[in-house]
């Protein structure tokens, strides 16, 4: 992205980004890990290593637009993602205002972001269990959109295969689109992100 610039963020406060995801090679090119490829999609362009272990989670913390973030993976399985991110935000002292968790959406059509300030679960086992681990939802989310089967397939069997050959042509755009939203939550705030992603559609450029 390249062109935004986290110095003037509020107080420089430090950020923890979270994709959710279920650990291991046979959920790694699940739609329910979508959101782990979005963080390591990051880390990989700001050169963050997500290599630390501690709360049963992955971590590394860098800088992206000179800003300071934390990226996190939990490695307990998606339903128990709440534990090591409540776990990493003491122990790196972040306030739940300042975590940004990304997760995919069956209820968005696919490809489609949505930014959400608050607000409950939308039925997602990883943000139930992260609220219920803070004890409170005030805490930014980027919503991937997967859509739904139009097979009729069970949600849980939907989420945890793999996406089909037109959507993985797709996939890497949907990532950068995705990546490029993160960074503009934390260099401009969730209200101009809501406003620059919330309503556009995925587009390829080439």
């Amino acid at each position: 992205m390249g062109t935004d610039d986290c110095r003037g963020e509020p107080e420089g406060r430090l950020r923890l980004v979270v994709g959710l995801g279920n650990p291991g090679t046979k959920y790694a090119a699940t739609r329910h890990n979508i959101g782990f490829r979005v963080v390591d999609r990051l880390a990989a362009e700001y050169g963050i290593g997500i290599h630390r272990e501690k709360f049963n989670a992955v971590y590394g913390r860098g800088r992206m637009e000179g800003g300071d973030v934390v990226l996190a993976k939990p490695m307990a399985y998606m339903n128990l993602s709440g534990p090591p991110v409540r776990s990493l935000a003491e122990f790196f002292r972040i306030s739940l205002q300042a975590v940004v968790i990304v997760h995919d959406d069956i209820d968005l059509d696919y490809g489609r972001l949505k930014i959400k300030e608050k607000g409950g679960h939308g039925g997602h086992n990883g943000i139930r269990s992260v609220i219920n681990a803070f004890g409170g939802g005030d805490f930014t989310r980027l919503r991937v959109g997967v859509g739904r089967s139009g097979g009729g397939a069970q949600v849980a069997d939907y989420v945890l295969d793999q996406f089909t050959r037109d959507e993985a042509v797709e996939l890497p755009h949907i990532i950068d689109r995705a990546r490029d939203a993160v960074i503009t939550i934390l260099c401009k705030g969730t209200k101009i992100g809501m406003n620059q992603f919330n309503m556009k559609p995925v587009t390829r450029t080439d």
